[in-house]
């Protein structure tokens, strides 16, 4: 049915939901029910069900774990940091290229990831010598038109639809390889430079 909005359950407004926070920041740990149990004096069993939000924990069962997990109290009901960018509102950046449009994605806070979209013109170019970021990881993905990335001894051409993954630290270039149309790209740096 065209126009419907598919509604996710969402707990009782009047109840916080912190499950889940807490199984996340347990798995992050990598510690099992029963290590958290051991360390808080408290059962497993209520562990669990604390995690799927079916009890209440009192302040000091609360404090207790979470000094297990290494999270703070207030993290379990703190909003989730969050970010909108509606299409063509990212921030405008240049990375030196040529003949390119850049809109950064991602807030300048990020510092795991930063996310770029580029519209590159016929001709448009990360320049002639090639270059490095100071990220681990760099990901392409093409969305319209084609683009070359040249690395140290090979070029590999991307068109629509293809994705491409290297170090950031490898010396490299790009080009729009379309013969007279722009090409759109999405850059993935990890961690954001």
């Amino acid at each position: 049915m065209a126009g419907q909005v598919r509604r996710v359950a969402q707990p009782p407004a009047t109840s916080a939901a912190i499950g889940g926070r807490l199984r996340s920041a347990r798995q992050a740990r990598v510690l099992t029910l029963q290590q958290v149990a051991d360390a808080t004096s408290l059962n497993k069993g209520f562990i669990s069900r604390l995690e799927r939000d079916e009890v209440s924990p009192s302040v000091a069962s609360l404090v207790s774990i979470c000094e297990v997990l290494g999270i703070r109290v207030g993290e379990l009901f703190e909003p989730p940091p969050t970010s909108l960018v509606r299409a063509g509102e990212g921030r405008p950046i240049n990375f030196g290229g040529s003949n390119v449009s850049e809109l950064l994605l991602t807030p300048g806070t990020q510092s795991h990831l930063q996310v770029i979209h580029s519209t590159v013109e016929p001709g448009g170019s990360g320049g002639a010598e090639l270059y490095t970021l100071d990220c681990e990881v760099e990901f392409v993905y093409v969305v319209r038109g084609q683009l070359t990335i040249t690395l140290t001894g090979e070029s590999v051409l991307l068109s629509a639809g293809d994705a491409f993954t290297f170090p950031g630290r490898e010396p490299h270039t790009w080009a729009n390889a379309g013969a007279g149309d722009e090409c759109e790209v999405v850059w993935v740096l990890a961690p954001a430079p």
